[in-house]
């Protein structure tokens, strides 16, 4: 038997897969590294094996694959390229866990292959579930292959659960920072900037994601995150405003007992917990000071100023690819206005106008779901454009 668990991590030269492999760095003798992926940034990635020396590397972008190649030829690491070897590396027979720390879309396909291999998931890519949720979940039932979310608010809601799995599940409160724009109203939303956007108040993440906090699409997308994997109605889930970002998250169970799991904003404690789960392993994160915030507060989410949140919830209530249609949407969107070619608030019109004309399919397969991507896409690209 092997006595360590042996991790893959999709996508590590990401904001989630740099802080994964300092959890591993710290935890040597628990977690043995097999599988790094990258999409294009061949000079970490070559970095990051150098030091860990897994089995294997994929670089996503085949134009790097010389360089990755010639790199680490004489460290004996086998080297991949291309979105068909990520997809295909996650079969290896030594992989225990795969952590998806993709960004969007990307994350589907090697995720859906990793279960098909009966591999335990690390979730950190929510637009696997926001895509597919019913043809994930339903594989992953099939599999026998539990899905560890790496969400800080999901992981707070796996965490309360400890214990509590035979207890119905009333409601969930999903808490929001309400990003750098908390408080403010359509007039100032015209004319923000993307500097402005790319300043979360409480996390440090990667640019997709810190602009869907901005926007509250990403909380929108966890609404329809936790549906899946925790097996909720629509009317299950409320989204909370928490500026403070200390309670992660909230359960609510049928005798209206609560509980809520606490602690610094830092990403490491999810993914540590995710990789580790059931055991608590030992950590030098910093620790939670009462004195430094003597005073937690809440308010309601404003989905009217935020309408990408209440998209989410219409998607949710939809079903069929109509989460589908929001995620595509969402990603040319923001890709757009980070590269300053949409406004804030534009990207919103952008969604909208897609719900509307891609057309809705009630029960997809997974080709529905690779032709609503698509055609969503290329209809998003036209509202850009508009």
């Amino acid at each position: 038997m092997k006595d360590k668990k042996h991790i893959a991590i999709l996508g590590s030269t990401g904001s989630i897969g740099t802080q994964a492999l300092e959890v591993l760095r710290d935890n040597k003798d628990t977690f043995e590294l097999e599988v790094l992926t990258a999409n294009s940034n061949a000079d970490l990635l070559i970095e990051q094996a150098l030091e860990f020396k897994p089995n294997a590397v994929v670089i996503a972008d085949e134009n790097k694959y010389a360089k990755v190649k010639d790199s680490l030829w004489d460290a004996g690491i086998k080297v991949y390229a291309g979105n068909d070897a990520i997809a295909q590396v996650v079969e290896m027979e030594d992989i225990d866990m795969v952590l998806t720390a993709l960004v969007g879309y990307s994350g589907l396909r090697p995720t859906l292959s990793a279960i098909k291999a009966g591999k335990q998931i690390a979730l950190a890519n929510k637009e696997t579930l926001v895509v597919a949720g019913e043809l994930v979940t339903g594989m992953a039932k099939e599999k026998g292959v539990n899905i560890y979310p790496v969400d800080s608010e999901h992981s707070a809601i796996f965490q309360c659960l400890a214990g509590e799995f035979h207890n119905p599940i009333e409601k969930i409160y999903l808490t929001a920072s309400g990003g750098p724009f908390r408080g403010k109203d359509i007039e100032f939303l015209k004319n923000v900037t993307k500097a402005q956007a790319l300043k979360h108040p409480n996390w440090e993440m990667g640019a997709k994601i810190t602009i869907d906090s901005a926007s509250l699409m990403n909380k929108g997308l966890e609404v329809i995150e936790a549906k899946w994997l925790f097996n909720l109605k629509p009317e299950q889930i409320q989204v909370v405003v928490h500026p403070q970002s200390i309670i992660h998250s909230i359960v609510q169970f049928e005798d209206g007992s609560m509980k809520a799991q606490m602690g610094l904003p830092d990403m490491k404690l999810p993914i540590q917990y995710a990789l580790s789960y059931p055991m608590r392993l030992k950590s030098n994160f910093p620790r939670f000071d009462f004195m430094k915030y003597p005073q937690l507060t809440f308010e309601q989410a404003d989905s009217k100023t935020f309408r990408n949140l209440a998209f989410a919830f219409e998607a949710l209530n939809a079903g069929g690819n109509m989460p589908c249609i929001i995620n595509a949407a969402n990603e040319i969107a923001v890709d757009a206005f980070l590269k300053e070619k949409t406004s804030f608030l534009k990207m919103s019109d952008i969604i909208e106008s897609c719900m509307k004309k891609v057309p809705f399919v009630k029960s997809p397969t997974y080709e529905d779901y690779v032709n609503t991507d698509k055609e969503t896409r290329i209809k998003a690209t036209e509202a850009i454009l508009s």
